[in-house]
């Protein structure tokens, strides 16, 4: 899962960061406006973090303008202003959810779980097609009811798959979203064709072939 935490206070911004990485999430920091818009027209996350008051601009004008142009990645204001008036505002633009400064971590952590539940799995733990079953809450994927054992990197891709069944995916789409900025740097796109390689063989070995198709000349996508 790939989260995007703008906050202008760095050691703040610096502890979400650390303990969402040590969650495994792969997760990526904004200091300002600005940088928020840039990241958010360049990539989808399937949650953002955003503090109101940024420098350049506030973050329910951030969330404004995502709303304008369509993008759906899940959005968690934290503020430290405990306004009803702005959580009302927050939550009409758009926001799952709203948390006032200061917080606990683990908290903010099962905000974000909650959220990832109710967007992608209907309230559920689990996300299904077919016989695959993927456990979001202790990160465990079976088919069958056989479990398969997945590197990090493919299991976020398999969740980004499944989180988009029937739309085709690019090579740098994928590369975007497991590796965040890290991706701008990187030569080629070729080691995407080897993860969903990995990730085929491993799904076929367990009774799930078929399900991730290779789309010539535009991506993959997975579907029954």
């Amino acid at each position: 899962m790939k989260l995007l935490v703008i906050e202008d206070e760095p050691v703040l911004l610096q502890s979400i960061v650390e303990y969402f990485e040590q969650e495994d999430f792969l997760c990526e920091g904004a200091h300002n406006y600005e940088e928020g818009i840039q990241k958010i027209d360049f990539f989808q996350y399937d949650c953002i973090i955003l503090d109101i008051n940024l420098p350049g601009g506030s973050g329910l004008q951030l969330l404004q303008y995502m709303r304008e142009q369509r993008k759906d990645d899940g959005v968690i204001i934290i503020s430290a202003r405990n306004s009803i008036d702005d959580k009302i505002a927050g939550l009409n633009l758009g926001a799952d959810d709203y948390l006032t400064k200061p917080f606990h971590l683990s908290e903010l952590n099962a905000r974000v779980k909650a959220l990832l539940r109710r967007k992608y799995a209907q309230g559920s733990n689990i996300l299904e097609i077919g016989k695959l079953q993927l456990d979001l809450l202790a990160r465990k994927v079976t088919c069958h009811h056989h479990p398969i054992t997945l590197t990090k990197n493919e299991y976020d891709l398999l969740v980004y798959l499944l989180n988009n069944k029937n739309r085709v995916i690019s090579k740098q789409a994928i590369a975007e979203h497991i590796y965040g900025d890290q991706a701008d740097n990187m030569p080629s796109f070729d080691f995407v064709y080897s993860q969903i390689k990995n990730l085929k063989k491993k799904l076929k070995e367990k009774g799930c072939d078929d399900l991730i198709q290779t789309v010539y000349g535009l991506g993959y996508k997975l579907s029954l």
